[in-house]
């Protein structure tokens, strides 16, 4: 099991190993060690971001390679660049969804993917040989208001150029949407991109004060976008995480749409247009079981897989199939990026409903979901629970009780010492019970702490 990365990058409290300023310069350098000479730098707006960036720059310097900083810009943004512009290489400070005290640095190879676990074991293995003495550089961890917001200019119009082509129509203008950027990377894009293609848009949290990010709004926090969906009477709402690489909606009624109904429409429409060459699309094995009876009436495969969206793209780019995503609303379409991208979705969900004439709530009709019970509970370790009598028997005792119409997945959170014990079934109080005996065996074998409940998938 990896020490410094999880799964979607390094990721941790600022200021805390494993980001530190000793282990960031150590990263930034194993990475030019591996072969990346030139690399572009993105963040979001945490308050921490500034100063990761000096230290990762310094790095890289020292090291030999050369440093182009795109400052505030989305995560797909930099995983496009990379692609667009011959960079050797992406680095992304973010963590995504998670409160402002938090922060990460995602990798992305040349060609826009994140890196594969053999290549995340190399460079660790670098940082851990890594014993330079050398002198660490300087920096001040509190930054100047005006450097939360700063991006660049130019590396920001060419992200957005190419976003302009994912719709097909001419313009988005019957549409009206409320974008809430979660005062996140995509501040300064989201509405911008959606007013010059014609919507009218209602921006919300479009205000970045390096705390506020992902407060109370955005993705895991949708509420206030969909009140003002209601109150504005809007064709749709959407509402990005931190770092813009997820997208949750909601339709024109208020319903709440996570990645699992994006994925249903989205392949229902590349049916229709004889996109969806290889009749599958890929998600994970925390997608609902619903999604696959849904497809599976109109003919069209479900292939799952580990989570985390990288190996979603592996499964995608292995079976050359267009499409795929999560339920926490990373989606993957392969034509525009190898990477989730929150906006790009948004300007494809609208494009549907432009082409296709409906609403959102219309296109979503046909998929039902099941049931779904989520709980966490800590742990002290990630031990294998597989050779623990107690665990493993109320684990079979719900498989076999819920059969064919249920799932049981059991899993470690890739980024915090939580069991994640997820159950569907057609009923609510089987599932229920079954959950809440599996959480009690962990409780009792590895457990510290209470346990809680999610009322969807995360990583």
């Amino acid at each position: 099991m990896h020490e410094l990365f999880g799964t979607d990058g390094v990721r941790g409290v600022a200021g805390q190993r494993p980001l530190d300023l000793p282990t960031i310069y150590k990263l930034g350098k194993a990475i030019v060690r591996s072969g990346r000479r030139r690399i572009l730098i993105g963040r979001d707006t945490r308050i921490s971001g500034p100063w990761i960036v000096r230290v990762l720059e310094a790095a890289i310097l020292d090291q030999g390679g050369e440093v182009i900083l795109a400052d505030v810009i989305t995560t797909p943004a930099v995983a496009n660049l990379c692609r667009q512009q011959a960079f050797d290489a992406g680095l992304v400070v973010s963590a995504s969804h998670n409160p402002f005290e938090d922060n990460g640095i995602k990798i992305f190879s040349n060609e826009g993917i994140k890196l594969t676990d053999a290549e995340e074991e190399r460079i660790e293995q670098s940082v851990a040989a890594d014993s330079d003495t050398d002198v660490l550089p300087q920096v001040t961890e509190q930054p100047d208001p005006q450097e939360i917001r700063a991006f660049n200019r130019e590396l920001v119009d060419a992200y957005i150029e190419g976003l302009k082509a994912v719709p097909t129509v001419d313009s988005v203008k019957p549409v009206k949407i409320v974008l809430d950027c979660a005062h996140g990377a995509a501040f300064h894009i989201a509405a911008r991109v959606f007013e010059e293609l014609g919507a009218e848009v209602v921006a919300l949290n479009i205000d970045p004060d390096g705390r506020n990010i992902n407060l109370d709004c955005g993705a895991v926090h949708p509420e206030k976008m969909v009140q003002e969906v209601i109150k504005t009477k809007a064709s749709l709402g959407v509402a990005l995480d931190g770092d813009s690489d997820r997208s949750i909606f909601c339709d024109e009624q208020g319903n709440l749409l996570d990645g699992d109904h994006v994925l249903y429409i989205l392949a229902r429409f590349f049916q229709r247009t004889n996109e969806l060459k290889s009749g599958c699309v890929v998600t994970t094995v925390m997608a609902n079981k619903g999604l696959e009876v849904a497809l599976g009436r109109t003919h069209v495969k479900t292939l799952r897989t580990r989570v985390g969206d990288r190996h979603v793209l592996t499964e995608m780019l292995q079976g050359d199939h267009v499409l795929g995503g999560e339920a926490s609303g990373h989606i993957i379409m392969s034509a525009h990026s190898f990477a989730g991208d929150g906006i790009a979705t948004a300007l494809k969900i609208a494009d549907i409903l432009i082409r296709e004439g409906r609403s959102l709530g219309e296109l979503a009709e046909g998929f039902t979901k099941f049931p779904q019970i989520l709980l966490n509970v800590r742990v002290r370790k990630k031990e294998d629970f597989s050779q623990i009598p107690e665990i493993q028997q109320e684990i079979e005792a719900a498989e076999q009780s819920l059969g064919e119409t249920g799932r049981v997945l059991i899993r470690y959170s890739g980024t915090e010492k939580l069991a994640r014990i997820m159950l569907e079934g057609e009923t609510e109080e089987p599932i229920r019970h079954h959950a809440e005996a599996i959480a009690a065996r962990f409780e009792e074998k590895l457990g510290i702490g209470a346990r809680s409940q999610e009322s969807g998938a995360r990583r």
